[in-house]
């Protein structure tokens, strides 16, 4: 899965995650003739990830037009999709946030300036009344005093209006850079956690926790099935039901994250056994007695089922070896069966 350090692209270094993409990323480019060059390597390994959903929307489109994918829409895809996918977004805030900085400057700049002239003319207008007598003259002189004093309250006021408008601006960049965030922690197709986000919050549970911890992991059985007898848009759908099962029966204080493809995950802190066991059980009934049908023509699917496997955290564990153990518990699953939930005890 691919994460984002800025705007640059780096990947996961678990050698079995990725000699397992390796073995379907070769086959789909020698079938789709696109060179196996770094960039479209780069294309096709977030595409088998999974969790690029406008990507993999995209080269989807591709392959059902039977559109050749040379060169220049590698280029494309890989700048668009892979590289400078939050780009855009961040450099058009950041170019707004100059301007409301700037212009909030211009405006304090030409407001001192202001009060340094009135100062200055206040300075000599106070000489100047030390030495006249007249009360003509004196009234004179106030009145020019009252004046500038006048302009300087207009000048401070702008001032003020300005500074109220770049607060809010700036207040509506905050909240877009907030929303910019989120997308960049959010799988775009289900609306839970992606990789790195899973990956991030993993990490720091496992820092921070003291308590019992439980990793949930599910794969849809047969899912190659759905793709190839009911098409990549149903399988989409099917992915977003299954994500739902998981956001309805988790707690609040649970991480549902998108791990892969077709793989999804829960992060269970502070949580017992019986009930990360409960909760698996849970989803994995629900999706067996659920009965989905076709948006089209209202036909129902073959029953889709759920493999689980579960580890709990133990002392001295890390995020690889915990998802080793729950990898394993979910072959063991597949393994023995499909359909079924298998908690890693040894």
């Amino acid at each position: 899965m691919t994460k984002s350090i800025s705007f640059i692209p780096c990947y996961d270094f678990s050698p079995t995650l990725n000699a397992t993409y390796l073995k379907q990323i070769l086959p789909l480019m020698v079938r789709h003739n696109v060179a196996a060059n770094p960039i479209n390597y780069a294309i096709w390994y977030d595409y088998v990830a999974g969790n690029n959903a406008k990507l993999t929307e995209v080269v989807n489109q591709l392959i059902s037009q039977q559109m050749p994918i040379d060169s220049e829409i590698s280029i494309e895809l890989y700048k668009k999709h892979v590289c400078n996918a939050s780009l855009e977004s961040f450099e058009k805030i950041n170019e707004h946030l100059q301007k409301v900085i700037a212009q909030a400057s211009i405006s304090i700049n030409d407001t001192y300036k202001k009060v340094e002239i009135t100062n200055d003319s206040f300075q000599k207008k106070t000489l100047v009344l030390e030495n006249i007598s007249e009360a003509t003259d004196i009234k004179i002189v106030l009145q020019e005093i009252i004046q500038e004093t006048q302009s300087l309250a207009a000048t401070s006021q702008a001032m003020q209006n300005k500074l109220d408008d770049a607060n809010k601006e700036m207040e509506l960049l905050r909240l877009e850079l907030t929303q910019v965030r989120q997308m960049a922690v959010t799988d775009g197709l289900t609306g839970l956690l992606n990789r790195r986000a899973f990956d991030m919050t993993l990490a720091e549970i496992i820092e921070q926790s003291e308590a019992e911890t439980y990793l949930s992991i599910l794969d849809i059985d047969h899912f190659k099935r759905v793709n190839d007898d009911y098409g990549h848009t149903v399988g989409d759908s099917v992915i977003k039901y299954v994500a739902a099962l998981m956001k309805k029966h988790s707690e609040d204080h649970h991480y549902v994250a998108r791990y892969g493809g077709e793989e999804l995950a829960i992060i269970m802190p502070n949580t017992s056994e019986d009930k990360a066991i409960e909760i698996s059980e849970n989803i994995r009934s629900s999706m067996e007695n659920s009965r989905l049908k076709l948006k089209d023509n209202n036909q129902p699917l073959h029953k889709i089922t759920l493999s689980i496997g579960i580890a709990q955290l133990r002392a001295g564990d890390d995020s690889e070896s915990l998802v080793v153990r729950a990898d394993s518990a979910l072959y063991q699953a597949k393994e023995t069966g499909r359909n079924k939930v298998v908690h890693h005890h040894s």
